[in-house]
């Protein structure tokens, strides 16, 4: 199942009005077999001192796994806590 981390402009607002309004345009662009079946909202995004995005630990937190691997190349390693924090049920 798809799972899809959104990450905000400055002054938008998570709410169901703007999930279903992502979910209506991956339809329409992509196809519904896109379409993820959870949306979270994600203040940031895990990242490596040189800027990467960490897909790894994106993964498991999805999965609702806990098994991180190395986390020592995490510019912030605060943000698997609060992705965790927002994680839905």
């Amino acid at each position: 199942s798809a799972y899809a981390f959104v990450t905000l402009k400055d002054g938008a607002t998570f709410d169901d009005s703007l999930v279903r309004q992502l979910l209506v345009i991956v339809r329409e662009r992509i196809g519904a077999f896109a379409a993820p079946d959870t949306i979270q909202e994600a203040p940031a995004l895990p990242k490596t001192r040189s800027g990467k995005i960490m897909r790894r630990i994106l993964r498991e937190i999805a999965a609702k796994s806990e098994n991180y691997g190395d986390v020592s190349t995490l510019a912030d390693p605060g943000v698997i806590e609060t992705l965790v924090a927002l994680r839905t049920v």
